[in-house]
């Protein structure tokens, strides 16, 4: 197949040996090859005959909550971060962020052009259910060229979980993507020298134009 749609789901649970959620705390980590949760076997790249864009983005959710609220209850079914410095956080979830990096290169910028964090699940939750709907959209599409290494990483700052170790579906990310190869790889980066959008869409009307321009 030359066009296939993937989507790529992690878990920070998602292994053997259960790892110790202070560990993490605060760093960023590789849904990929960061050596939490389930990864695969190397980087994710494209070779010189692919073409991948990058759709959807999600994480975990947070919600903000009273500051008396003390920890691990659970509210719309994320946990109650714990305290800091004898404090109670008032955040239920992971306050959590995802950043998308093609090379060395992060995407998600800061005015001044500094690399953040990236996208809150606030604002692009997963799952997606009647209590987390997204107001972010990932639009235009992330492209990944030919011979590019690409990564989406996931920062967290709270202590929201219900014990000392990941339990599934307390930390998870989401990535939607569309993979081109051979031809339809050569047809998205023409595509892209035109201006015109990457989509299944319109490399199907290049090659009804190329057809038609023959006949």
């Amino acid at each position: 197949m030359s066009m296939r749609s993937q989507v790529y789901e992690w878990d920070a649970a998602r292994e053997t040996t259960p790892q110790l959620v202070a560990g993490y705390l605060g760093n960023r980590t590789s849904i990929f090859v960061g050596g939490l949760g389930n990864n695969i076997t190397k980087p994710a790249e494209t070779t010189a005959t692919e073409f991948v864009v990058i759709e959807d983005i999600a994480m975990t959710p947070s919600l903000g909550t009273l500051s008396t609220m003390p920890a691990t209850q659970t509210v719309r079914g994320l946990i109650t971060a714990g305290t800091t410095n004898g404090i109670l956080s008032g955040v239920a979830g992971p306050r959590g962020y995802v950043q998308v990096r093609i090379n060395t290169t992060d995407y998600f910028l800061d005015p001044d052009n500094i690399p953040n964090d990236g996208i809150p699940g606030a604002a692009s939750p997963y799952p997606r259910s009647i209590n987390f709907q997204p107001s972010f959209n990932l639009y235009p599409d992330v492209y990944v060229l030919p011979g590019q290494v690409w990564d989406a990483l996931v920062t967290f700052y709270c202590d929201s979980f219900a014990t000392a170790n990941f339990a599934a579906g307390e930390l998870q990310c989401f990535v939607k993507y569309t993979l081109y190869d051979g031809p339809d790889a050569l047809i998205a980066n023409k595509l892209l020298e035109m201006g015109i959008s990457i989509n299944p869409g319109n490399v199907d009307w290049y090659k009804r134009s190329l057809l038609q321009a023959q006949a």
